[in-house]
């Protein structure tokens, strides 16, 4: 008698491992699924996201104020009552501040090349310096 209890003992406790391993899989399966159904939500917001971005961007493109700009921008159009004056590209650069043209505002040449003016500008803005010109 003792054997059989033993044996049905046996016997219940490998149902009740095979039952718990059967649900911590499910259980598995299902966090699987609910990551992959979390992701998919994600790129359907992004997505949703992308058309409102561009749907207002073909609005924009409708509007007035852009054929105006693009008018001005790629015909040289004004509207009308509009002066349009035309400046030369050495008086324009010469006048904007940050820009190098190869000398320095004294006139003398400039002694360092591209690349160094190019490091020392970016070390300038990591550590937040201003530049006189």
């Amino acid at each position: 008698m003792s054997d059989l209890n033993f044996a049905a003992q046996i016997v219940f406790v490998i149902f009740v491992l095979l039952l718990s391993w059967s649900g911590i899989k499910t259980i598995q399966a299902n966090y699987n699924l609910q990551k992959q159904i979390s992701e998919l939500n994600q790129q359907n917001d992004v997505m949703r996201l992308r058309n409102d971005n561009l749907r207002l961007q073909n609005e924009y493109y409708k509007s007035d104020q852009y054929l105006e700009l693009s008018a001005r921008r790629n015909f040289g159009l004004a509207s009308p009552g509009e002066k349009m004056l035309v400046v030369p590209k050495s008086v324009a650069l010469a006048n904007v501040s940050g820009v190098n043209l190869g000398e320095q505002s004294a006139g003398q040449p400039s002694k360092k090349t591209a690349i160094q003016n190019n490091a020392q500008s970016w070390l300038n803005f990591f550590l937040n310096r201003r530049t006189e010109q």
